[in-house]
């Protein structure tokens, strides 16, 4: 690939105001084709607002590009076959079944008026398949757990076909294991399909693990970006986490953040 690629998804100076409250500042992030891209940082840093800042979900300042094309030229249907956004805790109605909340993400391909394809159900069962779901097509979203109901939510994200994945906290909720397994799971796509991913994850050593660059923010601004084991530096994330930490090289030398208790003594010295 050349080092003079078109960014897969760009934003350029986004600032986002809520409620009065400013949100974020001037941020900036680039994510290259078949990247994936990790937005880490404390609670409140506007991670989630970044992201739907970037689907186009809340108004903002600033551009987002997605191959180069502002995507504020683009009408909404042709938007959404761009960019899968997969919030964080989607309001999922507890009657419709796994297979026709599916292929809503088919929604920017049907025309007004109409009715789905036979490429449209095509699409919908071949991804349910990959995700193992295929088996759970006519049940009813209220009887999943929680993992199931994660991989429902991507499903949906991958049925648009869009070469860009937005995904809030995709591990909210889950044990270690299903952690690991939607984490998995997001990788083997991604590569499959050469999907550009961005996430929010709060979990700095699962972030480590799985991307391939993070953003760093802190109260609504990036403050570092990079490759993992640059970004993860423990003085970084003392300044903005608040905590302390020990940073060790992992798997293929990506770093792996250790909480550190301070000892008791120390404890009473400082009290």
């Amino acid at each position: 690939m050349s080092g003079h690629a078109v960014p897969a998804v760009e934003a350029r100076g986004v600032g986002v105001t809520l409620g009065g409250r400013r949100v974020l500042t001037d941020v900036t992030l680039s994510a290259a084709p078949g990247q994936w891209l990790a937005i880490i940082g404390p609670n409140g840093a506007g991670k989630s607002t970044l992201l739907r800042a970037v689907a186009g979900l809340v108004p903002r300042e600033g551009e987002v590009l997605v191959e180069g094309t502002a995507v504020d030229d683009l009408r909404p249907r042709r938007r959404a076959r761009l960019i899968a956004y997969a919030p964080q805790s989607p309001a999922l109605p507890p009657d419709m079944t796994v297979y026709d909340y599916a292929l809503l993400g088919r929604t920017p391909y049907i025309p007004y008026l109409g009715s789905e394809s036979a490429r449209d159900r095509e699409v919908t069962r071949s991804v349910l398949e990959r995700l193992d779901l295929d088996g759970f097509a006519s049940r009813p979203l209220g009887h999943l757990s929680g993992g199931e109901r994660q991989r429902v939510v991507l499903a949906r994200a991958l049925v648009q076909q869009a070469p860009v994945l937005l995904l809030d906290e995709p591990t909210t909720a889950l044990d270690l294991g299903h952690q690991q397994q939607v984490l998995e799971l997001v990788d083997r796509l991604r590569l499959a399909d050469d999907l550009t991913v961005v996430t929010t994850l709060h979990d700095l050593s699962l972030a480590a693990q799985y991307a391939d660059a993070l953003v760093l923010l802190a109260a609504g601004r990036a403050v570092a970006a990079g490759p993992p084991a640059r970004v993860l530096a423990g003085p970084l994330l003392t300044e903005h986490f608040g905590a302390r930490v020990r940073v060790e090289s992992g798997p293929e030398g990506r770093p792996v953040v250790h909480l550190v208790r301070p000892s008791i003594s120390s404890m009473v010295e400082e009290a």
